[in-house]
């Protein structure tokens, strides 16, 4: 109990909550509009931005963000009105983005330590300044959510009946698409770029066993989101075992425990 008094870990507990929760809410929203594919090619474009900030040596998540959101609305714009498959958009904006990590990873002159920590992810790392970063976005989510529930619900999944209400729905699909971007890119601290999507939809996919309701079912992605998060926090310190592989085990039992209950339902 005496690493409770560290700061450091006092950072991962407060980190691994609010990167819970905030990944629970966008993925709730991703499984929902069948946005996972997206979610996968946008996680791994970021890596783009990581490698060009170590390169240029800015703080990497601001490249990443930039990558993140850039690649969003660039698969939105690819395949808006059919023009392009949004698979294909995807893999491109997915191939493009590892291809510029490789290249500024090695270009970068020396060792880059950090990588491996957005590559698999390190809560333990975690500063005050994330925190302040990781709680604004949080209470801007939250906002959102509950202001615009019923309006971007009904963009996600009746865009017609949304439009004939007079909702702007690409405009309210981009904003939330932008919003997972950011997302995903201050998740990659907790989970890092391989794990992240498993992070995102698996929460929101043991939900849905229990329930199709869009609020019962977000409220029941946090719970376990931050069940499986903290338990594997408590696990990795006591074996000394990277916590992002318990948080993917952990959430890929509690979609197997839930997964009869779907079809008893």
């Amino acid at each position: 109990m005496e690493i409770l008094n560290y700061g450091f870990f006092q950072n991962a507990l407060w980190g691994i909550g609010l990167i819970s929760i905030t990944a629970a809410i966008i993925g709730v929203y991703v499984v929902c509009r069948r946005m996972a594919a997206l979610a996968g090619g946008v996680t791994h474009a970021c890596f783009g931005g990581l490698g060009l900030g170590y390169f240029l040596g800015w703080n990497p998540l601001w490249p990443a963000m930039a990558f993140a959101i850039g690649s969003s609305l660039l698969v939105e714009r690819m395949s808006a009105g059919g023009r392009v498959r949004s698979d294909s958009a995807i893999a491109v904006v997915w191939a493009i983005g590892m291809a510029i990590g490789v290249l500024f990873v090695f270009m970068t002159p020396g060792y880059v330590p950090e990588l491996t920590t957005f590559l698999f992810g390190n809560i333990l790392t975690i500063s005050t300044a994330d925190l302040v970063m990781e709680a604004i976005y949080a209470a801007i989510l939250l906002v959102v959510i509950a202001i615009g529930h019923r309006q971007i619900v009904a963009c996600a999944f009746d865009p017609d009946f949304a439009r004939v209400n007079g909702l702007h729905v690409s405009a309210i699909n981009l904003m939330m698409t932008v919003i997972v971007g950011i997302g995903i890119v201050l998740t990659i601290r907790l989970i890092g770029v391989m794990l992240l999507m498993s992070t995102l939809v698996l929460p929101a996919l043991a939900a849905e066993n229990l329930t199709r309701r869009y609020a019962p079912m977000t409220l029941t992605a946090i719970a376990i989101s931050l069940f499986t998060s903290y338990a594997a926090l408590l696990l990795s310190i006591a074996v000394d075992v990277p916590c992002s592989a318990f948080i993917v085990i952990f959430q890929a039992a509690a979609y197997a425990l839930t997964l009869p209950l779907r079809h008893r339902r």
